[in-house]
C-alpha cells in the first residue's frame, strides 16, 4: 500500500500506477501555466533543429548523447504528422524501439503531446481523435501501442523486427538504432518508405565504431548516402538549457554552481563511458583508418615525390641570392612537370605547412574527366624559410592550368602563409583551415570514400604510404595523433604530413572558385581579370619602384 502526498490516506499499488501514468502523459504544471502560445519554447534549440531536419529531409540521423530529450521532442513531430490530413502531408508514424518499455514510453509521450495540441485543433473545428472520449474524459482511441487520429492516420509502436515494416508506409522512427539486434535489416526495410514520400528518422547514441549506426553516419558524411545529421552532445544540450529544463520540471532553483555540480556528477557517473554516452564519440576505435592494401592500391608509378631541404643558413642570405636559389630549384625540379599538365583540366592544391621539425608538403592536383584527382608531383620541403616557401607556392599556382582553389593548414605558423595566398589569389579561391575535431569528423570520411571509390591517385612511395597509415581513429575521430611521429627514408621527421596535405587537396577539389586563364608553357598564368592579383611586368621594374614614380 502507498499513501497520498499528505501521507495519511492509503492507496493501492494499482491506483498509484494509474496516477503515475496520468502524470507522465501530461505537460509539467509549470509548462501548462505558460499557455499554448508559449508551447514552441518548450523545445530546446537542438530539438527544434531536429524537427526542422525531419520536415525537410527524407532521412535524418540524430547522433545524440543520453537523455537530451530527442525522443520526447520527436513525439510532438509524430503527433503533428499523424494528426494532419493527407493533403497537409499527414501520414502514419511507426515507432520502433528495441524493447517493450520503449514502445510504451513513446506512446505515453505522444499522448501527452496530443492532449497539449487538442485545444488548438478544437478552436479551428478539427478533432484529433476519432471516437470522442470515455467516461473519464480520455480519448477512446489511445491504446497501449497505438494512437488513432481523426485524420485516419495512426501512431503505432512496432516490434524490433525488419518484417514489421514490410507493406507499410509513412514516417518511421528507429530509436536507439545502434542497440537493435538487426539494425542493418531494419534500415534496409525502412529505406523503402522514401520511395513514396515517406520519412525515416534514425535516433541513437553510439555503440562502437563498427556499429551500423556509426557506419550510416560515415556514409552520409562521405556523401555516399543522402541524408542530414543532427548532432547533440551532453554539453551542447546543457549550453542550450537542458539543466534549466531539469530545474523547471523538478522544481529546483537554477544556479550556475548547481549546473556545474550536476554536470560533473553526471560525467563521474558514466566514468570511462562518458565519451560514447555523452560526447557522441564511438568507442573501440584505435586502429588504422586506412589499410595499407587500400592505400597501395591507389598508388601508381610515374608520379615523382620531390624532396628539397634548404641549404644551411639560407634564412640569412640576401634576398636576391635566396630568390635565385629558389628559382633555380623550381625551374629544374618543378617546371618540367608543370609544363606537362593538361591545359584543359581544372587544378587545385593543398598544403600542410611547417617551418621546421615536420615537413611542409604541397599536394597539387588535376581533376581528370573521370573525376579522379591526379597529382603531377608531391613536393616535400624541409627547413625552408617562410618567404622561400611562399615563392615556391606561387611559382606552382601560377602554372597550374585552370586553377580554382587551394586549401591551407592555417594553424600556428601556417596562418601567415595561408593569408599571403589569400591576398594573392583571392578569398574565393583560398580556404584557410584550422584543423579541428569537426573538420576531421566531416572530411576524413570523404577522403576514405575517395580511396574506396578509386577517385584518388598517389605516387608509389613508402613514406607517403606510411603518412596515410598514420591516420588513426582517436576518440571516434580519424586524424593523425600527436604522438604519431616517424622518420622518413631521408632522415627527415614526419608527422603524417603528406596525408594532411592530401586531405586538404581533396577538400580543395570539392570547393568552388573562379578559374584563372589557362597556363601557357614557360609563362606564369595570368589570374582572372578584375578579381585576383597579377604578375607585374618586369620591364617596369619592381612594383615598389612603380609606386614611387
Amino acid at each position: 500500500m502507498f499513501t497520498d502526498e499528505a501521507g495519511h490516506i492509503p492507496i493501492s499499488e494499482d491506483e498509484w500506477i494509474a496516477h503515475r501514468r496520468e502524470q507522465l502523459q501530461r505537460l509539467p504544471p509549470a509548462l501548462e501555466q505558460l499557455g499554448l502560445t508559449s508551447l514552441p519554447d518548450v523545445l530546446l534549440p537542438q530539438q527544434k533543429e531536429l524537427l526542422r531536419s525531419t520536415s525537410t529531409h527524407g532521412l535524418t540521423v540524430a547522433d545524440k548523447s543520453r537523455r537530451v530529450g530527442f525522443t520526447w521532442a520527436i513525439g510532438s513531430d509524430a503527433v503533428l504528422t499523424a494528426g494532419a490530413q493527407k493533403s497537409a502531408r499527414g501520414m502514419d508514424c511507426l515507432y520502433i524501439g528495441y524493447n517493450l518499455d520503449m514502445a510504451r514510453e513513446f506512446i505515453d509521450c505522444c499522448a501527452m503531446w496530443a492532449r497539449a495540441f487538442m485545444p488548438a485543433c478544437t478552436e479551428t473545428g478539427e478533432f484529433l481523435f476519432a471516437d470522442g472520449t470515455d467516461a473519464h474524459g480520455e480519448p477512446r482511441t489511445i491504446q497501449a501501442f497505438r494512437i488513432g487520429f481523426a485524420s485516419g492516420f495512426e501512431i503505432i509502436a512496432l516490434s524490433s523486427r525488419p518484417r514489421s515494416l514490410r507493406g507499410r508506409q509513412g514516417y518511421v522512427i528507429l530509436d536507439e538504432f545502434a542497440f537493435h539486434d538487426d539494425a542493418e535489416g531494419l534500415l534496409k526495410a525502412a529505406m523503402a518508405f522514401l520511395i513514396w514520400g515517406g520519412k525515416v528518422l534514425v535516433i541513437s547514441t553510439h555503440n562502437g565504431i563498427d556499429n551500423p549506426f556509426n557506419a550510416l553516419i560515415e556514409e552520409i558524411r562521405a556523401g555516399k548516402r543522402p541524408g542530414n545529421i543532427v548532432r547533440c552532445t551532453f554539453d551542447d544540450a546543457i549550453e542550450q538549457g537542458l539543466y534549466r529544463r531539469v530545474c523547471l520540471v523538478t522544481g529546483r532553483e537554477w544556479t550556475a554552481e548547481g549546473e556545474a555540480k550536476w554536470r560533473a556528477e553526471i560525467y563521474r557517473t558514466y566514468g570511462a563511458d562518458s565519451d560514447e554516452e555523452l560526447r557522441c564519440i564511438p568507442s573501440l576505435g584505435t586502429g588504422a583508418y586506412l589499410s595499407r592494401a587500400l592505400i597501395e592500391s591507389r598508388m601508381v608509378d610515374g608520379i615523382p615525390v620531390i624532396r628539397w631541404r634548404a641549404p644551411a643558413g639560407m634564412v640569412d642570405w640576401p634576398t636576391r641570392i635566396w630568390e635565385a636559389e629558389v628559382d633555380e630549384f623550381c625551374d629544374r625540379e618543378l617546371k618540367p612537370h608543370l609544363d606537362a599538365l593538361d591545359p584543359t583540366l581544372r587544378s587545385c592544391l593543398g598544403q600542410d605547412f611547417a617551418r621546421s621539425g615536420d615537413l611542409s608538403v604541397i599536394h597539387p592536383v588535376q581533376i581528370e574527366q573521370t573525376l579522379r584527382r591526379r597529382p603531377p608531383f608531391i613536393l616535400e620541403l624541409d627547413d625552408v624559410p617562410y618567404s622561400a616557401q611562399s615563392r615556391i607556392l606561387f611559382y606552382i599556382i601560377d602554372r597550374l592550368p585552370r586553377f580554382f582553389h587551394a586549401a591551407f593548414d592555417a594553424n600556428g605558423n601556417g596562418a601567415s602563409h595561408a593569408e599571403a595566398a589569400r591576398q594573392k589569389c583571392g578569398s574565393s579561391r583560398v580556404s584557410e583551415i584550422k584543423p579541428s575535431a569537426d573538420f576531421y569528423r566531416e572530411n576524413m570520411p570523404k577522403l576514405r570514400a575517395a580511396f574506396e571509390d578509386a577517385t584518388i591517385i598517389l605516387p608509389r612511395d613508402d613514406d607517403i604510404a606510411n603518412d596515410y597509415r598514420a591516420i588513426k581513429m582517436t576518440r571516434g575521430i580519424a586524424k593523425v595523433p600527436e604522438n604519431a611521429r616517424t622518420v622518413g627514408a631521408n632522415g627527415a621527421d614526419r608527422h603524417g604530413d603528406a596525408a594532411i596535405a592530401g586531405l586538404l587537396a581533396w577538400y580543395a577539389s570539392l570547393q568552388r572558385g573562379s578559374e584563372g586563364a589557362p597556363a601557357v608553357a614557360g609563362l606564369p598564368r595570368v589570374a582572372a581579370a578584375g578579381t585576383e592579383a597579377f604578375t607585374f611586368p618586369s620591364e617596369l621594374g619592381s612594383l615598389d619602384d612603380f609606386l614611387r614614380m
